[in-house]
This record gives structure tokens, sequence and C-alpha cells, in this order.
């Protein structure tokens, strides 16, 4: 985008910035429309201060869907763009939001910064490390409130149990452990073919690799190929992560990280279905688990829907588990239980208030009112990443965390920063 295109667009968003305080709306874009863009469809409809004016899918299909949602949900339909680029020349909007694959997060983020939009970007926040700061950045320079789909800290009980860690509720805490044991069943095979009919496959891919159409690397199971995805870690695993950083009171990436783990019993995924990984602080650990296959669960993590996903977090004084439901409080060498909270109260929805959140950011203009800021979300995405670069590697790996390269590493420190096809390139340059 030329200098001369972002000034335009920054005095087309100071002027929707003008009108919406005449009439406390907020113009907003969806873009991704299967299920996750579907959900920001529904929560946005929603809030009142908000109205849904585009939405932006490859697909012709997705449009059609979102179109007859926003029907059922009682709004208009919206302006239909199938490339992003298009409908950031949309004058009106004044955020976007959103739910694209993971390859294309950063460039739709940053892009959108320099058009002088507003963001809600789904988590993970990057694709990789270098570019996580380089929304960082941008999101920075252009003022631009950019919260990261972390929903997790937006609910009550999650925050209450994080705000008694820091009270010392469990003694000095030494070690987090982040569980992701959600059951993957395997995506089967199939031979490369043509994109279904109505669907732009090569602005789908974006700023990947040109690679042939295969049914079993698009929609959803493009989280299992490394150049649109980052396994299970980085897709249901990235909000755990983040509540155990977040537990650790971590505002930086960690000196030393391992991770193994592999592919077992399965077809041609690329990502593991079964990971560990550690993450040494100095003065604390942070390690993490993902289980594709089935298991049994760990501590208190409760079983929910077929999966045991949460955190546990251990002290000099006791331990922790959270998870979807509540948490559980155990002290002393006895393992008292001495508080949950959260287990009989009706299980709360976590995108309605994240999203709202981000729509009180967007009035306030302080990105510091954004419980998940896009810094937060490029440092829990990262370690995702780091873990993936130490499995793709085979080795344990230093990292300087100062300028978020590795130690003495060239090979590591090239998965930091992929390859982008032209023109999808995410500048060295905000």
């Amino acid at each position: 985008m030329s200098q001369l295109g972002r000034r335009t667009f920054l005095a087309a968003a100071g002027a929707a910035v003008a009108a919406r305080g005449a009439n406390d709306r907020i113009n907003v874009a969806v873009v991704g429309l299967r299920g996750r863009g579907r959900d920001h469809i529904s929560e946005y409809a929603a809030q009142r201060n908000c109205r849904i004016a585009a939405i932006c899918d490859i697909d012709d299909a997705q449009t059609e869907r979102a179109q007859a949602l926003l029907r059922s949900l009682g709004r208009e339909e919206a302006r239909a763009y199938r490339d992003f680029r298009k409908l950031l020349e949309d004058k009106e909007l004044d955020a976007v939001s959103i739910a694209s694959p993971n390859h294309w997060h950063a460039l739709q983020t940053i892009w959108a910064c320099q058009a002088g939009k507003d963001v809600y970007v789904e988590k993970p926040a990057s694709h990789c490390v270098w570019e996580g700061r380089k929304m960082v950045e941008a999101a920075r320079k252009y003022k631009r409130m950019v919260q990261v789909g972390m929903q997790s800290r937006s609910i009550i009980h999650k925050r209450r149990a994080i705000e008694l860690l820091r009270q010392g509720v469990i003694g000095d805490v030494y070690m987090a452990r982040g569980i992701c044991f959600k059951r993957r069943p395997a995506i089967g095979t199939a031979a490369d073919g043509a994109p279904p009919l109505g669907a732009d496959y090569d602005l789908w891919l974006g700023p990947a690799s040109s690679r042939p159409f295969n049914e079993k690397r698009f929609h959803y199971n493009w989280h299992w190929f490394w150049d649109t995805g980052n396994g299970d870690i980085g897709n249901q695993g990235v909000h755990e992560m983040d509540i155990a950083r977040w537990g650790l009171g971590k505002d930086h990436l960690p000196e030393i990280v391992h991770s193994t783990g592999g592919l077992f019993g399965r077809d041609d995924q690329e990502t593991p279905n079964t990971q560990l990984a550690e993450f040494h602080y100095g003065n604390c650990l942070l390690t993490f688990e993902v289980r594709g296959e089935l298991t049994g669960g760990e501590g208190s993590i409760q079983f929910d829907g077929g999966n045991f996903i949460g955190n546990l977090f251990f002290g000099s004084q006791g331990w922790m588990s959270v998870d979807v439901g509540g948490y559980q409080i155990y002290r002393g060498d006895q393992r008292e239980l001495v508080e949950q909270s959260g287990y009989q109260e009706p299980r709360e929805w976590d995108t309605a208030p994240h999203i709202q959140n981000f729509l009180e950011a967007v009035h306030s203009r302080n990105h510091k009112d954004l419980n998940a800021d896009v810094l937060e979300g490029h440092l829990s995405a990262a370690l995702c990443h780091l873990a993936n670069i130490s499995y793709r590697t085979g080795r344990k790996l230093r990292f300087d965390a100062a300028v978020e390269r590795f130690v003495n590493d060239p090979e590591a420190d090239a998965l930091l920063r992929p390859s982008y096809r032209p023109p999808f390139v995410v500048p060295e340059e905000v």
C-alpha cells in the first residue's frame, strides 16, 4: 500500500470516527465467513452499538450463507467483498473482524491498521513470530485498537483465577501447565483437484506458497499444514498457552524452549497430534501438552465435550486448576480444597464479552482498555511458534527475548519468518 493510499485511508477513517460520534454506532466488516466468522456475525448482530456493514470471503457460497444468517437475525444484508483489499477502500467501515485462516491474520491486520481500521483478529494472532511483532508495530504506529480472539481474558472466573494467583493464593508460582487434550480424528487423504466453483483459491492462498488445490488442505483442515496453520498447539492450544503465560505474569518470551512429539497413527497431515513443550523463564517453568488421540485427563481439569482442556498452576503453598467450567484451589501438604468457583453457575459464552470489550475500546481509543491487546496476542502465539520450531528442528533452542531471535542458530531463525508469495507480503516497515 502506497503512502498516498495510507493517507487517503486515514483521512477517510477520521471522517468515519467523527460520524460515529454523532450516532454512536460502529460499522464493522466480518472477514472469513465459515464457522468462526458466523459466530462473529451472530455476536456483532446482538450488539446495539454496531452494525455489520460489510462481509468478505473468497468463497461465494460462504457469502450467501452469511447473508442468509444476517436476514435470519433481523439485520439487513451487508455489502459483500471477495478481495480484502477492496473492502479496505470502503470509507464507511470503522473496524474489521478477522476470522480467516492463520496465514492471513498478520497481513490483513497490518493492512487494516494502515487503512485506519480497528481490528478484532482471531487467535493465534500470527502465523509466525516475526510477523506478530510487525502487527504490534502497526497497531501502535497507526493508533489502532487490535484485539486478539483469546476470549478467556474476558471470562469472569478466569480473570478472577489470575487475580488470585497475583495475590499469592498458592504462594510463589513455579510452574504452569497447559493441557490441550482435544480429540482430532484423522482427516484422511484425497487427490489434488479443482477448487469448488465460486471459490478464488489463489486469493485463499494469499501469502502462502503456491500448491495445487486439495480438499484435505482446505476449510478447517488447513490447521494441520505448516504453510497455513500451526497445529493444535496454535489452534485450541493457544488459548491455554495464553492463560499459562498470563498466570505466570510473563510479559516477554522465554530463554529456552524444547518440544518433541509426533504424528502417530495418522495420514498425511504435517503437524503433530501429540506434542510436549517446555519453556524456561529462569525463575519458573511453563509446560504444555497436546494430545489428539483418545486419552485420560490430568489433575482436576474437567471432562468437557469429549476433551480435557485447561491449566494447572503449582506454587509454594498449593496448586490451582482452571478450565472452561471454573477454577479449584488446593493448599497445603494435604492438598485441601479451599475454594472453587464457576462450576455451579451457568456456562459463560466467551465471544460476546470479548467483542463487547473490543467495541468499548474502539470508543475509548485506549489500547490498554483491551482485554487481549495485540501485544498479548503476539507473545502467546509466539510461544506456540517457538515450540513448533523446536519440534521441527528436533532440538532444544536458546532464545534471546530482547531481539526475538534464537542464539547462534540460523536454521531455527529461518523459521521465525516465512517466505511470502508476492504481492501478499508482510512489509519490513509497516
